[in-house]
């Protein structure tokens, strides 16, 4: 299934945006290209596209601006202590000129690294941040999906219905292959001439029947319109069943290789060749089904 999402915000200190995009695969493949520093996210975002998505090639991708934060911070119990030595000292200075903002904050102590704790409480708000914006663009990129496969499943549809219509004309022709076959062993009699002598009515149908039973395909017919059934089912439950409607498309293949080449007559050839073409149609389109 294929797809495109994206998401975007400016919060917690950064600009990001979320880009998903997802192609056609047999299972789930998911790729993540996240900033250095980031890697924590990504098995809870795992599991996120897991209890969305089951299959296809999924990439999401995670660009990230982040303001530039102070290096420094103010240590607030020192700054109010010089401060307070500050005023005092005045009251003996009054005639000196009041002290500067750089010179304050140039003084021991009233500067300090800036806190461990803090940064990695802006971080971990971020991750949160990020983490509410990717399921968004998941669930925009589901409902992408979604659509397309509820025009995909009109294709389907219309296929089995190409499928139904070629297995009804294989099981019409199929009642004539006794006389067809009888046709073609008096015909091969015929052209041995006088070297064979024509065999009696009841050895004749003797050899129609033991050919008749060895070209027999009401049983893949039968078979072929099980799995007709299967398939609309199938397509009636419309969640996950890309799988099982692509191991069913093998055995309408089987079916259609055998109704071929047990046929007795050109017109049931021509019927099983074009099933073979309309199921390998299915079968491509299957591939794109989730």
């Amino acid at each position: 299934m294929t797809g495109f999402a994206r998401a975007q915000g400016a919060d917690a200190g950064a600009a990001w945006a979320w880009e998903l995009r997802s192609v056609n695969g047999r299972g789930l493949d998911l790729r993540l290209r996240l900033p250095p520093g980031f890697d924590a996210l990504e098995a809870n975002l795992r599991d996120l596209v897991g209890k969305r998505i089951t299959r296809g090639h999924v990439s999401a991708n995670l660009t990230l601006r982040q303001e530039k934060r102070a290096q420094f911070g103010i240590d607030e119990s020192a700054l109010a202590a010089t401060l307070a030595a500050l005023t005092r000292l005045r009251h003996h200075l009054p005639e000196a000129p009041p002290p500067r903002l750089e010179s304050v904050l140039a003084l021991p102590g009233v500067m300090r690294p800036a806190d461990a704790e803090d940064d990695a409480e802006a971080r971990a708000a971020l991750a949160a941040v990020l983490a509410a914006g990717f399921a968004r663009a998941l669930n925009d990129l589901a409902a992408a999906r979604l659509a397309e496969g509820q025009r995909l499943a009109e294709v389907l549809g219309t296929l089995l219905h190409e499928i139904t219509g070629l297995h009804a004309e294989a099981v019409a022709e199929a009642t004539t292959q006794p006389a067809a076959l009888r046709e073609r062993l008096l015909a091969a009699i015929a052209a041995l001439g006088a070297q064979v002598p024509l065999p009696s009515e009841e050895r004749m149908a003797q050899e129609v029947a033991l050919l008749a039973a060895k070209a027999d395909v009401r049983e893949e017919l039968d078979r072929l319109a099980v799995h007709i059934a299967q398939a609309r089912d199938l397509l009636a439950e419309g969640r996950n069943v890309g799988r099982r409607l692509d191991f069913l498309t093998q055995e309408f293949n089987r079916e259609a290789n055998t109704l071929c080449s047990k046929s007795a007559s050109t017109t049931l050839t021509a019927i099983g060749l074009r099933l073979k073409a309309a199921i390998e149609r299915l079968r491509e389109q299957v591939q794109n089904v989730e």
